[in-house]
């Protein structure tokens, strides 16, 4: 398991580089830039910004509510990332990485980052059936809000919308595609279609993160918790099993 203890180490400090770069941006958004522009309501391709963030803030939120035995504390987690994006992802993802054991660092890290603790009844969760309605629907809306802005401000003139607001606000959408990509690519089990999903990421964002999502949903059966989805295949014997791994230790 040295591969994925060392991929665990390369995820982690990729997520570091990615917060520190979240932080440069603000940071000259709120001294250099115009971060009255921000709140220009009326540009389509915020609209279309607005979409992909909230599918983003409904996917990990999800799995924050999964991870944390407190609906209080999702909830607070979920609201922060409408306030600080990126960083309140990628902050609780690190997060999770430091509190893991030495022994769960040396055998499969990003499972443990993504599997809950303590463990609960393993039938718990939302359906697959719900769960399926819930992101067919989100993927629609953003899908409609795609075709509808670039149909409408795909013109010479949609450069005016490039201001230093709409740059930061870009460049945490993108760290939320890399935190999403590694996901993918944690799942997949071929590299190919990993780079696949993540140029697909890459273009259409929200509405692939729910196409994948639903195609995740359908190897599942309706009497399967939809959370199986956020391990790999080979994982989710162990996500119903409660491994020795996952009990408490020091660092919760």
């Amino acid at each position: 398991m040295a591969t994925a203890a060392s991929m665990g180490v390369l995820v982690r400090t990729l997520f570091i580089v990615l917060f520190c770069v979240m932080a440069a941006s603000y940071v000259y958004l709120f001294i250099f830039g115009d971060y009255i522009s921000c709140f220009d309501a009326h540009s389509r391709w915020f609209m279309l910004i607005a979409a992909d963030f909230t599918t983003y803030v409904v996917v990990i939120g999800a799995w924050i509510a999964y991870k944390e035995s407190s609906w209080i504390i999702a909830s607070i987690i979920m609201v922060s990332m409408y306030f600080l994006g990126s960083h309140a992802s990628i902050g609780y993802i690190l997060i999770q990485f430091y509190k893991l054991s030495p022994e769960e660092s040396s055998k499969d890290p990003l499972y443990f980052v993504l599997a809950r603790r303590p463990k609960k009844d393993a039938t718990e969760g939302r359906s697959v059936v719900a769960t399926t309605m819930i992101f067919s629907v989100l993927g629609c809306l953003v899908l409609g809000v795609l075709i509808y802005t670039i149909i409408l401000e795909l013109t010479p003139s949609y450069t005016k919308y490039f201001t230093s607001c709409f740059i930061t606000t870009a460049i945490d959408i993108y760290i939320h595609i890399a935190i999403f990509s590694v996901w993918v690519t944690y799942k997949e089990s071929s590299w190919a279609s990993a780079v696949i999903w993540t140029v697909l990421l890459i273009l259409f964002r929200g509405v692939t993160i729910c196409a994948y999502i639903l195609r995740e949903l359908y190897y599942l059966s309706p009497q399967e918790p939809a959370s199986l989805i956020i391990v790999k295949k080979i994982n989710k014997d162990l996500d119903s099993n409660d491994p020795p791994l996952l009990k408490a230790h020091p660092n919760n």
